[in-house]
């Protein structure tokens, strides 16, 4: 994985383009949620057309915004995206044992594994890259992400993926200058003061001067969110 200081700035139209081309259409897909993502869809759909895969991660406990969300993009650009679903034993164990909001008092990790991290282990399993829209500025785990590197969180021994970030160098100002000015869609919510959506119980609506991620998982430290989707960008020294 080249550093930031010797990775050399391309477009993310260029990053997207070079590693649609280095994948079977069906090795590599878009990993769908915000904003940012439907950047990428609209960089990619002007690139290839329809010929790319796009998958999302339902919880089970996303705002009704952002289901209509999804198929307001299904429908604009038409095409299809594979929705994730948790293990259904494993979420009712879990509501069982600890009820449905135990994250607040021991955190988000285990809530997280079951409903998010699980479904995309098993997407990757059939997947040799995936397309992120993580950004640089959008928080203190995430200022050295690069262009491309290798997903050590979900790589194995004997298979390796490769994790693109197209708009790791861009900030909001410049994702929603895009949205702007190519008619791109978003999620309603973004307009009640949520920069960051996730699931209803762990998102809130923030104040302008905070963090763009500062609404996700709140009563918990900075440097503590993440998901697990992209667990790597942690450094645990």
């Amino acid at each position: 994985m080249p550093s930031l200081a010797t990775e050399v700035e391309s477009t993310p139209q260029e990053v997207i383009s070079s590693a649609l081309e280095r994948f079977d259409k069906d090795r590599i897909a878009i990993s769908f949620s915000g904003a940012e993502d439907v950047v990428l869809i609209d960089m990619a759909f002007k690139l290839v057309g329809t010929s790319f895969r796009v998958f999302t991660l339902d919880t089970g406990r996303l705002h009704a915004e952002t289901y209509e969300f999804i198929e307001k993009v299904r429908g604009h650009y038409n095409i299809e995206i594979d929705v994730l679903s948790p293990d259904n034993w494993d979420v009712e164990e879990l509501v069982r044992e600890k009820g449905l909001f135990s994250f607040y008092k021991d955190g988000h990790t285990q809530c997280c594994g079951i409903r998010k991290i699980a479904s995309l282990e098993r997407k990757l399993s059939d997947l040799d890259a995936w397309i992120t829209g993580q950004r640089r500025d959008q928080g203190t785990t995430r200022t050295n992400v690069p262009h491309e590197q290798v997903d050590t969180a979900f790589s194995t021994r004997n298979h390796e993926i490769l994790k693109f970030n197209p708009l790791a160098s861009w900030e909001s100002q410049d994702v929603w200058s895009y949205i702007r000015e190519h008619d791109v869609p978003y999620n309603v919510l973004h307009e009640q003061g949520y920069k960051s959506i996730g699931c209803a119980p762990c998102t809130r609506p923030i104040e302008d001067s905070e963090p763009e991620r500062a609404g996700r998982w709140w009563w918990e430290h900075e440097d503590d969110k993440e998901c697990g989707l992209h667990v790597q960008n942690v450094s645990y020294d």
